[in-house]
Parts: structure tokens; sequence; C-alpha cells
């Protein structure tokens, strides 16, 4: 086959870089998809993306790797060095896109002779700006919709009376959706157009259509102009949610198949009016009432939606459009005729649903209102023969506590109609609370403005909970009535709990349903889902199960060589993408060692639910009822819970009592672990020091322990009201305060409190163990003192900064804890240390975090040495001078406050980071600077503001302010910092607090973009203070201004910026690094 007549040889691929919100793990699907196509064509591959996290960036995967900034600058350095032929800019979302258009269009492809794959960049632009989209539709009357730029004031309320009310409103430059929303009348009108012209001098005043549906397609084309749509999907949640935020189902169900007709025709017509060579998105808003539509926006790269799809169809999108940009047609990927076929849409026989998760609780004062602007971390995908059943499925894999659509506890709303009509990430569970209160659909659908549809299946769910409640004992369900309960998508918890609703072991009562149902032959069948373009489909397993189907699939017949690997389920804060290299790892080891590895995940987003990375996929749920479920069909010989983060790590006690073989470390020692109790008397047993806690259960107790050990303490609740779950309070006010405001303190609610040592460095300690001795190990060190949670920490790997002495405590201790505990498999330990002194913070035994950058960094493989040890295959201890390396990483990490209105952008004991990136140097600047650049920050080039907060942080901020004024750069500071650098020899220009009446108002600075880096390092936590400093730091987000809150970062991030320049970064492929 030519590919452009043979005249592309080498390929570079633009990655997405961190995980943020909108643009999350999908892009390593896509990334690694791709990379995959260009593989089997025998084109040399060099991959850019600094996310060190991702399976994309493995070994094997690119022919090379650069761990470096998605910027112009770098890739441009990268094309002199590499030369490649042609370049992908589709498969890393905005940042791919956004880097590669403004490199073709300042000439830059051009002079090094690229060749853009795929779409061409004016058809990407046509989709991009909001203008040409509209006039290139226009052309073919198209409708979009109706839309006035404008501005000031007096033309805005202009258009608004022209379009009539309700008018949306758009920043038309707008940074993550500021400035947008829906306004009914005129006085919302007017004051939501003045914030939006404070942040961007023209807005787009639009015609409302909330309340329409929204309807997306995926739609594919090649170059001899067949073009078909893949899946269409449809929102459950109507226009005004961003699709982002909605609960999505495929195929469409609640319109006719000449409603659908209509859309696709159109859709064919403008895709060919583009042309568009390979994928595309388009979404519609559509009034079923009257057929009328506007198109919203089109996608020319592979998207969120079209990793969804890939999954929901078995039609890989990302494959197909690498495929097409080579040159291919659509008849010559896959045999033609057969329905491995790419040349024909897929058929489907089941339903699926796709459901956000949020982690609104993480952030301080953030709305947990959605909308149209974009919040949710991850999201799952559920498969199934009906609607109830994929919808409950569904509510208990995004992992919130939930246990389907009805039979969940502690949920009030005090105001039902205003949750049910202003949406929260809860509203799902409002509308059950609705239908328990005896609201009717139509009531439920003038408030929400769901379909009838989709109502009337959930109104099923919560009528047949009333049929459930009737029966009192578990063995009296008779077989009818649990079999519909199974098709209605009901788990045997909720059975249980809805039949004799036990106070204390669920667990007990939940096997006993399981047990009752076996009896009466009631199981879920296997169903298995076709493949395109798979590389042996007779031989591919994507697989599901369901009750709504008696017949399986596939049939089972034992072998001892099965392995069962737990995957890491909804992308979340503190688990994502970093636990999807761990499983792929786990499953591709298992595979070369000669054993069939099996899968269980529901994440739509990774590379570890792509059917060609296992033997068998099952695309289930994670939980110990589906789990048995798989593991009575498959009789494995072991199951893996080390490698998938925390879900599989709970499910290990529960697993081993029902006597299933668990691979690796035993799960009583992971109980060991996991209790803090039994770990603490551990420690003490063997004589390890750590921080002292106690679990307390009222004030007088809490406040006895407080002055043992002094202030602060870390607080960490056991019931939690709202906001985050854990606390470091420095002052007795401030701890009653908080646990008055946000836990409950009593005999049934414990609280643990622990003494919280300051300016204590914490260092991380990531190992591989083999019947209790340490075989591969290493010791990394955060950037920031202990306080802020590791999952927001800089790493640095090899620690550059701790007393030898220190590191050979932290080996001791750690071969102490791996003996005890017989450690077999990964582990990791947090250590706190300070002066020499070495204190056990936790202790997990599991990969962690900071697996895939330890290993890449060392490039050696901690968790294929992990799978070898858990499968007793050979593996060789190295010898010590394996871990001594030349080179340095940094992992720094993504922060997504932007996206997070009204958020605090300030980090604390609680996780708040939603990705990651882990940049290279032969240097620890070169490393930092990397990392830092890599996750959004600029080198300043205009002044720098600084209010530095407490005595202790003004101390630690001096020598990098004595080394800016070295630099020349101009300097603004709070008051307070002016005379502290004033007196030692650092001029600042003073700048007025948020709340003062000054010429030179911080707010004011900042608007006027006279600055381009904001240090603010909270000093103490009383009102006025947090209310100027969370002033200050919103406005830096809401600016995009560069902020930093920890003094340590920002001296090093200084120190950095003032000893190399962006230019001064080698260009050098992680191959290049020995």
């Amino acid at each position: 086959m030519n590919t452009k007549e043979n005249k592309i040889r080498k390929v570079l691929v633009l990655g997405s870089g961190a995980l943020k919100i909108g643009q999350a793990g999908e892009f390593d699907y896509s990334g690694s998809q791709a990379l995959k196509a260009l593989k089997e064509e025998g084109i040399s591959t060099v991959l850019i993306n600094p996310n060190i996290a991702t399976i994309q960036t493995s070994e094997g995967v690119a022919d090379k790797v650069y761990f470096l900034p998605i910027t112009p600058y770098f890739v441009e350095e990268i094309l002199k060095k590499e030369a490649p032929d042609g370049i992908f800019l589709a498969f890393g979302g905005q940042t791919a896109l956004n880097c590669g258009t403004e490199m073709y269009l300042d000439g830059t492809l051009k002079k090094y002779g690229v060749e853009v794959l795929g779409t061409s960049v004016e058809a990407i632009m046509c989709t991009e700006d909001r203008d040409l989209f509209t006039k290139k539709l226009d052309e073919i009357d198209a409708k979009t919709p109706v839309s006035q730029a404008v501005e000031n004031m007096a033309d805005a309320i202009k258009a608004a009376h022209k379009i009539g009310f309700p008018v949306m409103v758009r920043s038309a430059y707008a940074l993550g959706g500021l400035g947008s929303g829906i306004c009914d009348n005129l006085e919302e009108f007017t004051t939501l157009c003045e914030s939006s012209f404070a942040y961007s001098r023209q807005i787009l005043v639009e015609e409302s259509l909330k309340g329409w549906k929204e309807i997306e397609f995926e739609v594919i084309r090649d170059k001899n102009d067949h073009c078909f749509t893949v899946v269409p999907m449809e929102n459950f949640d109507p226009l005004g949610i961003h699709t982002g935020e909605s609960i999505v189902v495929a195929p469409i169900v609640s319109l006719s198949k000449d409603q659908i007709d209509i859309l696709e025709d159109i859709t064919r017509k403008i895709i060919r009016h583009i042309g568009i060579v390979g994928e595309c998105n388009i979404q519609y808003a559509f009034n079923a009432h009257t057929n009328d539509y506007r198109v919203i926006e089109i996608n020319a790269r592979l998207s969120r939606s079209s990793a969804l799809a890939s999954k929901a169809s078995g039609y890989p999108l990302a494959f197909v459009a690498a495929k097409l940009a080579l040159g291919y047609s659509l008849d010559q990927i896959g045999e033609m005729g057969t329905p491995n076929s790419a040349y024909t849409a897929p058929k489907v026989d089941y339903i699926i649903v796709k459901i956000p998760r949020w982690d609104l609780t993480k952030f301080v004062g953030v709305s947990r209102q959605i909308g149209s602007s974009m919040k949710s971390v991850g999201e799952i995908m559920s498969i199934g023969k009906s609607f109830e059943e994929i919808i409950q499925k569904g509510l208990r894999m995004i992992g919130q506590g939930m246990h389907g659509f009805v039979g969940n506890k502690d949920l009030e709303f005090e105001n039902l109609d205003e949750e049910l009509q202003n949406p929260t990430d809860l509203r799902i569970f409002a509308i059950a609370k609705a239908l328990e209160d005896g609201y009717s659909i139509d009531r439920i659908h003038d408030l929400t403005k769901i379909d009838h549809w989709f109502l009337k299946g959930l109104k099923n769910i919560v009528d047949y909970a009333e049929v459930i409640k009737k029966y009192t004992q578990i063995e009296d369900l008779p077989l009818d009535v649990l079999k519909e309960a199974k098709r209605l998508g009901f788990s045997d918890f909720q059975i249980a709990r809805f039949v004799e609703d036990p106070k204390d072991n669920m667990e007990k009562a939940n096997l006993k349903v399981r047990n009752h149902r076996k009896k009466l032959k009631v199981f879920p069948a296997v169903k298995r889902i076709n493949t395109i373009a798979s590389e042996d489909p007779e031989l591919t397993n994507y697989l599901y199960m369901t009750y709504g189907s008696e017949q399986n699939d596939i049939t089972y017949y034992k072998n001892d060589k099965n392995i069962v690997v737990l995957g890491s389920g909804a992308y979340r804060i503190g688990s994502s993408v970093e636990f999807d290299w761990c499983s792929v790892n786990a499953a591709q080891t298992a595979r070369k060692l000669g054993y069939k590895a099996i899968m269980i995940n529901y994440n739509p987003e990774t590379v570890s639910t792509d059917y060609d990375m296992c033997d068998r996929l099952y695309f289930d749920e994670l939980s110990l009822e589906r789990v048995l479920d798989i593991i009575d069909l498959e009789i494995p010989k072991g199951v893996m819970v080390s490698v998938g983060g925390q879900i599989p790590n709970n499910l290990a006690m529960k697993l081993h009592r029902q006597q299933v073989p668990i691979l690796g470390t035993s799960p009583v020692s992971i109980d060991r672990a996991e209790n803090r109790h039994k770990f603490s008397s551990m420690l003490d047993q063997l004589g390890i020091d750590q921080p002292q806690w106690q679990e307390l259960t009222s004030m007088e107790e809490i406040n006895l322990f407080a002055d043992k050990v002094g202030f602060p303490v870390l607080i960490r609740p056991s019931y939690v009201l709202s906001g985050a779950a854990m606390n470091v309070c420095y002052t007795k006010e401030e701890m009653e305060e908080f646990l008055k405001a946000a836990a409950k303190v009593s005999k049934e609610y414990p609280v643990v409190v622990s003494e919280f040592l300051q300016n204590a460095k914490e260092i991380e300690f990531d190992a591989v163990a083999k019947n209790g001795e340490i075989i591969e190990y290493a010791i990394s060190e955060h950037v920031e003192f202990a306080g802020v949670h590791s999952g927001d920490a800089t790493l640095v790997f090899p620690a550059q900064k701790i007393y030898f002495e220190t590191a050979r405590r932290i080996k001791r201790v750690s071969k102490k804890i791996a003996e005890e505990l017989n450690i077999s498999g990964p582990f990791n330990i947090q250590f706190l240390a300070k002066n020499n002194d070495v204190k056990v913070i936790e202790c997990n035994l599991r990969a962690s975090r900071s697996f895939p950058f330890v290993s890449k960094v060392l490039r050696r493989n901690f968790i294929e040495a992990a799978t070898k040890i858990m499968l007793d295959a050979p593996h060789s201890k190295p010898d010590s001078s394996a871990f001594d390396i030349d080179h340095i990483g940094v992992k720094a990490s993504q922060f997504s406050f932007t996206r997070l209105h009204k958020a605090d952008p300030v980090l604390g004991v609680d996780m708040s980071s939603t990705g990651e990136v882990g940049c290279l140097g032969d240097d620890y600047h070169e490393a930092l600077l990397s990392a830092m650049l890599a996750v959004g920050y600029q080198t300043p080039k205009k002044g720098i503001l600084i209010s530095s907060g407490a005595a202790k942080s003004k101390v630690d901020l001096l020598d990098a302010c004595l080394l800016l004024k070295e630099k020349n750069f101009a300097i603004f500071a709070t008051a307070g910092t002016q005379k502290f650098l004033g007196d030692n020899g650092v001029e600042a220009t003073t700048v007025d607090w948020p709340d003062e009446d000054g010429a030179n108002n911080i707010i004011d600075i900042m608007s006027s973009h006279t600055i381009d880096l904001v240090i603010n390092i909270p000093k103490n936590h009383s009102r006025r203070e947090l209310t100027n400093g969370y002033k200050i730091r919103r406005a830096a987000i809401d600016h995009n201004i560069p902020l930093l809150t920890n003094a340590r970062l920002a001296s090093a991030f200084i120190e950095s910026f003032c000893t190399m320049d962006e230019k001064d970064i080698r260009i050098k492929s992680w191959q290049e690094y020995k």
C-alpha cells in the first residue's frame, strides 16, 4: 500500500500534555492508536508529550519520545533535529491542535517541509473560528445559532432585544467558559455582560436553545468521499449543560428513525462541504417537536466523544483516522465484506451510557451547579440491554458511594424543585427522590426538560424497588422477581438492602442474595461486541455482562494460565492515567510470560479498555459481585489487585474471604497496612517512628490531645459534611470552627487527630519486593515541605537534597516493613524527614502514582518486575549501580482551577491536581524548568507580584528575590513584603490589597496585564487575609496569569529561570538519556 506514494518515512505526533478538565485520558488512547497505525506501516515515529504516566510514552510504542512542553518553540526545535516528513495534529486534543495551527499559520511547518497529514489546517480553522464556521455553514444553508458579536453595552442590549430573551452570552476569547451563561431578562443580561466585558473585549449574544435536545454524531470520511456516521449519541441532559458534564446514551433512543435521518443527511453535507478527511465530531441542538435544529459545534479532531464512540461500537476511530491520514481509503482497512471491515458502520444490539465523575468536594468554594463550563474529572461507560440496567450499573461505577439509582442513604435535598431545575452533580439522585416522593413524569419533565423516554425508564426502577420491598427474607424472593430485578440493573447489594436492610454487615447479606440467586440459576450472560480492523478479529474478546439475555457468546473451559487484572475505574482526583499505565504493563507482561490476561475495567478513556491490549476484556463493574461472576467463569490462577489503584486494593480482603487466589502480597498484609490501628501498632512493635496520632470521639479529648502535641494538628473526620476531608488547623479557634462547620464528632464518627510537623521534607519510597526482600526501589523527594498532598507536590528523582544518613535510614526502615509484611509485588511508603529523623506517614501495598515516573526516569519497568514476581517467573535482582543515574526527573502537577469557578487555588493536604507531567534534564534546573513550562507556566517577561505571607516564607523567598533583582525584573509587592524586601536591598513597588482604596490596587494591576507571574503565599487563616488572598489568587487564575502559592516551589522556579533560559533546555529524547 502506498502511503502518499511512499513519501512519508517519519511522522511527528503531538501529544496532549498533562491531564486536565476537558482533556484527559482519551488522548492517551487516541495517540496510542495513531502510533500503532504508523508502526504497522513501518513509518518511523517521534512523539512529543511531557505526560510521563501515559502508555504512549512507554517503550515500544513510539520510536522516539520527547518529554518536553508542547509549545511552538519546542516543536520547532524537534523539527530541526528530527526532520520528519509529516505531522499529526488531531491526536493530542486542543493543546496539539492550537500548537500545530499556530505553526502552520506562521509558516514554520512550511519552512521545514513538514506536511500536515489528515484533515487540512484550513478545514480545522473553519471549525475552530466562530465567524468562519457560521459563514461556511451559511453557504449550504445549514442552521447555526443566531448570534451577534458586540463590543459595548449599548450594542449588546440592542442585540438582545433583536434576538429576544432568553439569550445566551459568551465571551469571544473565553478563558475556561468565563463569562458565559443564559439570561432570562434584561437585568440578568446587563449584570452578566458587565462581568464578561471585564474579561473580553468582544462578547457573543446568541439565541438560547436551553431545553432543546443535544445530539452528537461521530463521522468518518475518506479521500474517495465515502462517508458515514459511526455512532449516533444523545445527551440525557438537555442543552445548557456541557456535553462533558452530561449523561450520554448511544444509540439514540428517544428520536424516530426519520428524525435521525434528517440529522445524518445534514451531517454528511457539512463534512463534505468543509472537506474533512478522517474523523470528526458534530453536535446539534434539536427540537423534537418541530424538527428544527442548529449546528452547535464541530471538532475536526479526535475528542472525548470519539473515544467513547470507539468503545461503544468496537470501531477504533483513532486508528482508522490515522490510516486515512496516511492515504488509505476505508475499503482498505479491515477485510472488505466481513464484519471486521471499516467500510460500513457497526451494528449494535445493546445500549450504552456514559456518566461523568465529579470531585467537587475537593475544592474550597466551588459551586456544585453544572452548566455550560466543564468541571467533571472522569467518566465511565456502562453496557447492557436495557436503559434501566445500564443507568444503575453506571451509577455504581462512578465510585461515589452510590449503589445504583435507588437504595442510597444519606441523600437529602432541601428544595427538590430547585435541585431539578438548576442541576448540580447530584441531579440524577434528585430525580430518584422526586419519583419516590410521588412527582409525576410530566412535572419532572417540566422542571428538567429531560425526555419522557428516560424518565419512564427511571420510574420503572423506582416502582420495582417497591415490589422488592414487599419481601422480608432473602430466601423468599421468587425466581421471576429476582430475574426482573436483575434485568432492571439491581445489584445483590441493593436487593439485600431493600429486603432485609441489615444494620451491621452488608457483605454477609450481599453474599446471601448471591447464593440464593445461584441456587435459582439466575446468572448474567456474557456478550461479545464485534470489533473492526482488529488484528485477529476471531480472537478478539470485547465482552460485557447483562441480565437482558440468557446465552453466553463465548465458551469457557478451565485454563490454569488465566490471570485477572483489575483496572482502575473512573479517573478521579488521585487516581488517573498512571494506574492505567500500571494495569496495561501488568497485562502485557503476563501475556509475554505465556499467560492469558483478562482485564476488568469500565473507563472508556483508557488504553486498558482497548480490546487489543489483553486476551479478554470485560467492560464491566469492578464490584465484588461482578468480579466474582467473572471469576466463577474464568477460574483464574490468580487475581492482581495491586496495579489499579485504590478500587482493586479495597476488594482484596473481600475476595480473599471468598477464597479467591490473590497474586502477590497476601490480603492479610494489605489489611495490616490499610488499617491505621494495625499498622500503627506494627510500627511500634518494629521500633519505627511515626507522627503521634489518636482517634478521638469528643471535643474535650481533641483539645487534650492538641495541648499535648501542640499546634498545628492534622484532622481527618470520618464523617464529612462539606468541604475537604482533611484539614491542618493552626489554632484552637480554627480547629473548633472546622469541626463545628464541616464534620460530625461522636462515638459513631471518630476523628483522627495527628501532630503535624512543620518544615519537614516529604520523601517517597517506591519499590518492588519478593517474599519480603526489596528487589527494585526509588527514593524521590518533594520540593514542597509536608502539608502539600503528595499528588500535588513537585517530585524530584533521584532525591537531590536529602542527607546521606536520611537515605540510609529510609532504606533500613523500608526493609523492615517489607520483611514484616512479607511483601511480594509493588509497594510505596511515604516518609517525613527532619534533621535526619525519619517518620513513616503511610504505606500502600500497591503500585503508587509515581511508579510510571520513576520507572521511566530509571529506565527500569517496576511493574514488569512486580508482575514477574507475582507470577513466580524468574527475575534477577539488579546490582546496585543500576540505581545510579546521571540525569534527573521532575514531576510537576497540572491544576484545572480555570475550569472551577470560584474555587480557591491554594494547595493543602487534600489533593486537587488533575494531572501531571514528568520532564528529564541533565541537572535539576533544566528538569524543573521543563516541567514547569510543560504545565503551563511561562518565564516572566514583564513584572512579578509577590505577597509572601508569614515571616518564615518571606525569608524562604529572599534569595530568589535577590536573583530577580540581579536579572532586573520589575517586582510588585504588598506592603509587608515590600518593606521586608526593601530592608534587604530589593526594590519593589507597593501595591494595595483588594479591599483598600488606593491608586495601585492589585486587582487593577492584574487586569492591565502588567504582571505575568503571581506569587501569593497564604499567611494565616484570619478572615481578611483569606478574602484578600483569595481575591488575588482567583484574579490570577481568571486572568490566566501563572500563580504559585508555595514558597519552596516559587523559589525553585525563580532559581531555574534565572539560571537558564528556555533556549538552554537541551532537546534530548528519552532514548538519549542513558
